[in-house]
C-alpha cells in the first residue's frame, strides 16, 4: 500500500507550479494600487455571474470536444479562483490566501484517497471516517469510501458551525453554489419532507398566476420609481422559484427542461436564418412570426421522422 507523497514532481508539474505562481503574482498586481481600475473595482458579488458563465463555457467546450477552446476556458475558470482568493487575502473577515486554498485542496485530496496515499496519511490529513482502503481496483469501492469520508467531514463542519448544540437546519445541506433552478428544486424537496409544500401541482398553477400579477404590478410602476428594478427582480425570482416547484411536483428536472427549451429555440432560430432569404433584422415582425411557425412545424416533422427511423 502506498503512503505519503514521496515522488519527485514531474517536469510538467514543476512548470505548472511556476506558471501558477506567476498567475497569483499577476492577479495581485491587477488588484494593486497601480493595477487595473476594473479589476480593483470588483468584489465577491460582482464577479459571481462571470464564474457561472465560465463554468458553462468549460462544459460547452467539453461537450463539443473542442480541446483548444477547453484549454482557454479552463484558464478563464482558473481566473475566477485567483480573483476570489486575492480578494479574500485583502478582506480581513475572510482572512485566507491562494496558498490556504491550495493547502485545503491538497489535504482533501489526500484525505479522500486513502487507497492511494495510505490510511495513515489520510488520517493525518483529517479523515475521521472508518473506511477500507483496500479497494482492489474497484471504482465503486473508491466512490463509497469517498462518500463516507465526505459525510464525516460534513457532519463535523455542521456541528462546528451550528450555534444550537449541533443542531442542523433542514435546508443547511442544500448547496448554494449550484444552478439556481436545481437549488430551488432541492429547497422545495427538503421543505416538503417536513410537510411544508403544496398539496398538488394544480395549486402551483394558481401560485404562478399570483406571482405573475405581482411582477406585472411592479413592472408597471414608473421607471424612476425608487427600487423598482430590485422589486421586479424579487418578483421575477418568486415566479421562477414557483415554476421550479411545479416542475418538481410533475417529476420534471427544471434545469434539463430549460436546457431543452434553449436547444429547441437555437434550432428553430437557425432554421429561420437559413430559410429567410434575407437578414432577419430586415424582416418584418409578421414575417418573423411566420418563419417561426414554419420552423416549429418543419423541425417537429424532422424529429418525428427520426424517431420512426430509430424504431
Amino acid at each position: 500500500m502506498q503512503s505519503g507523497m514521496k515522488h519527485e514532481p514531474p517536469e510538467s508539474a514543476t512548470r505548472a507550479a511556476e506558471q501558477f505562481a506567476e498567475s497569483v503574482r499577476i492577479m495581485a498586481r491587477l488588484r494593486g494600487p497601480d493595477g487595473c481600475p476594473w479589476d480593483r473595482k470588483q468584489d465577491f458579488d460582482s464577479i459571481r455571474k462571470y464564474t457561472l458563465e465560465e463554468t458553462w463555457e468549460v462544459l460547452d467546450a467539453i461537450e463539443r470536444r473542442d480541446w483548444g477552446n477547453l484549454r482557454e476556458e479552463l484558464g478563464d475558470l482558473m481566473l475566477q479562483v485567483l480573483f476570489y482568493a486575492q480578494m479574500a487575502a485583502e478582506h480581513e473577515s475572510a482572512g485566507f490566501s491562494m496558498a490556504d486554498v491550495l493547502v485545503e485542496l491538497n489535504r482533501k485530496l489526500v484525505r479522500r484517497h486513502p487507497h492511494v496515499f495510505g490510511e495513515e496519511a489520510s488520517r493525518a490529513a483529517g479523515n475521521v471516517a472508518a473506511v477500507d482502503a483496500d479497494v482492489d481496483g474497484s471504482s465503486e469501492r473508491v466512490l463509497a469510501n469517498w462518500e463516507t469520508i465526505k459525510k464525516a467531514e460534513k457532519q463535523r463542519t455542521e456541528t462546528r458551525n451550528s450555534g444550537d448544540a449541533g443542531r442542523v437546519g433542514v435546508l443547511d445541506g442544500v448547496v448554494r453554489g449550484q444552478p439556481a433552478l436545481a437549488e430551488a428544486a432541492q429547497i422545495g424537496s427538503k421543505a416538503a419532507k417536513v410537510g411544508f409544500d403544496w398539496t398538488e401541482w394544480t395549486e402551483l398553477l394558481k401560485k404562478l398566476a399570483e406571482e405573475t400579477e405581482e411582477l406585472v404590478a411592479e413592472a408597471r410602476e414608473p421607471e424612476d420609481a425608487p427600487a423598482r428594478q430590485a422589486r421586479m427582480e424579487a418578483e421575477l425570482g418568486d415566479l421562477l422559484f414557483t415554476a421550479a416547484q411545479l416542475a418538481r411536483h410533475l417529476g420534471v428536472d427544471a434545469e434539463m427542461a430549460l436546457r431543452g427549451a434553449n436547444l429547441r429555440f437555437r434550432r428553430r432560430f437557425a432554421w429561420m436564418e437559413a430559410m429567410s432569404g434575407q437578414a432577419l433584422e430586415q424582416a418584418k415582425a409578421s414575417e418573423l412570426e411566420e418563419l417561426w411557425r414554419r420552423a416549429k412545424v418543419a423541425l417537429a416533422n424532422e424529429e418525428k421522422q427520426s424517431m420512426e427511423q430509430a424504431k
